[in-house]
C-alpha cells in the first residue's frame, strides 16, 4: 500500500484534520519564512500536542542551522528531519551524530535525469522527487524511469491525480500539501479523498 503524507499543516484546525483522516505521516514547515504555512518550533511544539499517535511527524527545513533539526528530533517533537534546501551528505552526517537514529529525508528538484542521480545517490534514508517549494505543480514524471531506489513522490498531487501516479510510478510514498487545500488553507474533503485514494490498491 502506497504511504501518504499532508504536509504543511498550521492551524489547530488541520491537526483535527490529518487525525480524522489517518495518514502516515504529517509535516510542519520550520522557520521558513518564505512559506504562508511557516511555523516556529513552539508553535510545532503545541500543534504536535495534539495529535493523534499513529500518524508520524516530520519537520520540513530549509538549510536550517543543523542543530535546530537535532534539537526537534531529540526531543520528540518531530520523528523525521525532512531536508529541502542545499543540505548535502556532509548536514546529513552532522544531524545523525547531533540526533543519533534519527530518520532523514531529502528532497530533490527534478528538471532533468541528472538530478536523479544526485538523489540515487544520496545518503538520506528516504529521498523525495518534487517539482520545488510548494509550487503546486508535477515536474515530468516520466524522468523517474532513472530511479534506483524507492522514493516519495511529490509536487502537483491532488486527489484525482492520486490513483494514476500510483498506476505509472508506484512510488513508495506521496507528500501532497497545496492539492487538499482551497485558499491555501487545508480542505478536509480533500484530505479525507486523498488519504483515501492514496489506500485504494
Amino acid at each position: 500500500m502506497t504511504k501518504i503524507k499532508i504536509c504543511g499543516l498550521y492551524r489547530p484546525q488541520d491537526v483535527e484534520y490529518v487525525n480524522a483522516a489517518r495518514p502516515d505521516w504529517c509535516g510542519f514547515i520550520i522557520n521558513f519564512p518564505k512559506s504562508h504555512r511557516n511555523l516556529a518550533p513552539d508553535q510545532v511544539r503545541a500543534l504536535r500536542a495534539g495529535l493523534a499517535p499513529g500518524i508520524t511527524p516530520v519537520g520540513v527545513f530549509v538549510d536550517s542551522p543543523v542543530e535546530d533539526a537535532a534539537a526537534l528530533l531529540n526531543d520528540g517533537t518531530i520523528s523525521v528531519a525532512q531536508l529541502h534546501g542545499r543540505e548535502d551528505d556532509g548536514y546529513i552526517a552532522a544531524l545523525r551524530a547531533l540526533a543519533p537514529g534519527c530518520t532523514v529525508w531529502k528532497a530533490f528538484k527534478v528538471r532533468d535525469p541528472q538530478d536523479l542521480l544526485a538523489a540515487s545517490a544520496s545518503a538520506a534514508d528516504m529521498v523525495l522527487l518534487d517539482n520545488g517549494y510548494g509550487t503546486g505543480a508535477a515536474f515530468d514524471w516520466s524522468l523517474t524511469q532513472g530511479v534506483t531506489r524507492p522514493y516519495i513522490l511529490a509536487g502537483g498531487l491532488t486527489p484525482e491525480n492520486i490513483p494514476d501516479a500510483i498506476a505509472r510510478l508506484r512510488p513508495w510514498g506521496l507528500d501532497i500539501s497545496s492539492g487538499v487545500e482551497t485558499d491555501k488553507k487545508k480542505d478536509l474533503t480533500k484530505i479525507m479523498a486523498a488519504v483515501a485514494a492514496a489506500r485504494k490498491e
